[in-house]
């Protein structure tokens, strides 16, 4: 499914410094009104509940008081009494889960940015316009209920200056983990300039990188300037210039090269692929996990859960593209590719379901508007998955991709106090979650239509 190539990516001359970057986020987080957030409060907070998920056993429980100090979880209840002096948070009947984790995101794009016209767009407006709005997007995407996000692609390392920015408590937003700039080819997924006159150049940081040395280097600048991933293009895509969807854009021993190369510095790779052929030489390769996987045939099945690879379905934005991204001013050749992918892409996702493949929740958030990860879980169920399962995908499952299972993912003590809850039972609903009613975030509520005192 797509990428952070968008139509509403800003394809402008990027002259931008990571410095100019940084300071722009704290511009706009000004203009928009966004407060600081403030210490964590002394002594205990309690949160009751009258339902928990436990997604690390994958048990519906209840009732449950939830104990907090500072940012974190000290204790887990099935009700019994609050600790004296607590300061106690009571949402009721309402049922609590962990803060969801989206691994697949883009906070520099929304298609609610666009003007309507593609090239204008991609010729007027630059990485300083999606710095500006970045902020914005990531607060919508926190308060929609995502408390973690891996983000798979930013140009001028946008991505770095927010994360870091929402770290050190300056504005408000989920816990991220950057890819930076995506590695790509020539020609390819990655390349801005594809499909434009070779009189247009695009001036900024690139992942543009072909042969093993080059790639190497690639990773190598990427985890200079704050990746914490690394993502690269296996495959073409759908929302850019090049013809095909899905045919191989790296050699086998690029994309060896890449993967070792991150491991060798710690880091866990993403591969963005399409096509089956793409898709099994990303596996090969030794991917962590493999993005969108529309074309997955039985030997990429097969690869992926005998090497343990977490595969990523975007199953939501499907219906969203084909319902709007005409009125973008979306090349008509661009809609066609998703045309190809789409129902393939379902039915690929079925396939996995039923082969119990390693699976995380990734939406590929910034192709529709963030803040609608939620969507995403009634088209799981839909196609395969038990309400439970999904759950899962976008907690438990998605930390261990991410390699925080010692952060979030799950309600227990030792865990950050990030946490959500919806008034429904999404085991029976699961679309509840489209519309979160209450949000905490290190111990700190984000928003509320819940909590009393």
């Amino acid at each position: 499914m797509p990428d952070h190539v968008a139509p509403v990516r800003r394809l402008a001359a990027r002259v931008v410094r990571p410095l100019c970057t940084a300071l722009l986020l704290g511009l706009a987080v000004t203009a928009a009104g966004a407060q600081e957030a403030p210490a964590a409060a002394a002594g205990l907070t309690a949160v009751k509940a009258a339902h928990w998920i436990d997604t690390e056993s994958g048990r519906a429980r209840g009732p449950v008081v939830v104990v907090i100090k500072d940012e974190r979880i000290t204790e887990v209840h099935d009700g019994g009494d609050v600790p004296a002096g607590a300061t106690v948070i009571d949402l009721g009947d309402a049922t609590l889960l962990p803060g969801l984790i989206d691994v697949h995101v883009h906070l520099t794009s929304d298609p609610t940015t666009s003007t309507g016209n593609y090239y204008r767009d991609a010729l007027t407006q630059s990485a300083m316009d999606e710095a500006v709005l970045a902020p914005m997007l990531a607060k919508r995407t926190l308060d929609a209920g995502f408390t973690t996000v891996r983000n798979v692609g930013a140009p001028a390392y946008i991505d770095v200056a927010l994360r870091d920015a929402i770290d050190r408590g300056q504005i408000p937003g989920p816990r991220m983990l950057v890819a930076t700039v995506p590695i790509g080819s020539t020609g390819g997924h990655a390349d801005d300039s594809t499909g434009f006159s070779p009189d247009v150049s695009f001036a900024g940081p690139t992942g543009v990188a072909d042969g093993v040395d080059a790639v190497r280097a690639r990773v190598r600048e990427n985890v200079k300037r704050g990746a914490d991933v690394i993502k690269f293009m296996a495959s073409a895509g759908v929302l850019s210039n090049e013809a095909s969807v899905g045919a191989p854009q790296y050699t086998q021993a690029e994309m060896d090269a890449i993967v070792d190369e991150a491991h060798r510095w710690g880091k866990k790779v993403a591969a963005h692929a399409h096509g089956a052929e793409a898709i099994a030489m990303a596996i090969r390769a030794g991917v962590d996990s493999v993005e969108h996987c529309s074309f997955i045939d039985a030997e990429g099945l097969k690869l992926a859960k005998a090497r343990g690879t977490y595969l990523d379905f975007d199953v939501y934005n499907d219906d969203y593209i084909l319902a709007e991204y005409a009125k973008l001013g979306t090349p008509p050749a661009q809609i066609a590719k998703e045309k190809l992918v789409g129902r393939v892409q379902r039915e690929n996702f079925r396939k996995a379901v039923q082969a119990n493949e390693k699976m995380a929740f990734a939406t590929d958030a910034g192709v529709y508007p963030h803040g609608w990860n939620g969507k995403q879980f009634a088209k799981m169920v839909q196609w395969g998955m038990t309400p439970m399962q999904a759950i899962q995908s976008a907690t438990w499952n998605a930390a261990d991709l991410l390699g925080w299972r010692d952060r979030v993912g799950a309600i227990k003590p030792g865990l950050y106090a990030d946490m959500v809850a919806v008034k429904g039972d999404p085991l029976k609903d699961v679309s509840v979650l489209e519309h979160v009613d209450f949000v905490m975030k290190g111990g700190r509520v984000d928003r509320s239509d819940l909590a009393g005192r």
